[in-house]
């Protein structure tokens, strides 16, 4: 078995093989569960990118064993981990008023190719090992995560009024039941000839309770047109 091991973290036809092989799998289960959830980066992309990183790795050991340069195998790797942020950065866009998606895609992406570099260099056991983690965070952990957002006492809100008389309202009825105000920010948008008034602001409640039903009840306040939360 040790000796098997050995020569598979050789340059071999066999190795080289076997460590495609095995980062398209491993990448193809993270990518299918973003590909599940309509995410930007989705199955090829994963598989693509820890393709590309272990051939990199690939060829790092084979300037250095095959071909014998005197050079460090880690530094084209190296490359991978900083050149996978242009990537990553075209996952994450700006949707609706002010919410972030794609940062987990582009972490999972980033995470893709370091499993990538893993398996490029024959440590077959860290790279199965980290699927499997990867797998439980973006699919175990989401719930959680979910949860964690849309329970906390802390929220970033936005808030379209119908002028700017409603705004010492809205904010005193929002304080009636403990609630702090902070980070207030004013704009003006005009929207069909209207001089509606939008509010981004951060409150902080005075109990944990589910966002979505908080949401619902500003809009019973009066002079609110809209309300939603920040991501």
């Amino acid at each position: 078995m040790q000796d098997l091991m050995l020569y598979l973290r050789e340059i071999n036809t066999v190795s080289i093989i076997l460590r495609l092989t095995l980062a398209t799998i491993c990448a193809g289960i993270i990518g299918a569960e973003r590909g599940r959830k309509n995410r930007p980066a989705g199955f090829r992309t994963h598989i693509l990118v820890c393709i590309g990183a272990t051939i990199i790795m690939i060829t790092s050991q084979y300037m250095t064993d095959v071909l014998h340069l005197t050079t460090d195998a880690s530094r084209m790797g190296a490359q991978v981990i900083s050149g996978i942020g242009f990537l990553g950065a075209g996952t994450i866009i700006v949707v609706g008023k002010s919410q972030v998606k794609g940062l987990t895609t582009a972490a999972g992406l980033w995470a893709c190719a370091c499993m990538g570099l893993a398996i490029g260099i024959g440590f077959y056991e860290g790279a199965i090992i980290s699927c499997v983690f990867l797998l439980g965070v973006v699919t175990g952990l989401h719930k959680l995560d979910t949860y964690m957002q849309t329970h906390s006492r802390v929220m970033d809100i936005i808030v379209e009024l119908e002028d700017i008389a409603g705004v010492t309202n809205f904010i005193q009825s929002v304080k009636k039941d403990g609630t702090k105000i902070s980070n207030i920010e004013v704009k003006k948008l005009n929207e069909d000839n209207k001089k509606i008034i939008g509010l981004i602001m951060t409150l902080k409640l005075n109990r944990k309770c589910d966002h979505t039903e908080y949401i619902l009840n500003l809009h019973n306040i009066d002079g609110v047109c809209s309300a939603e939360e920040v991501m």
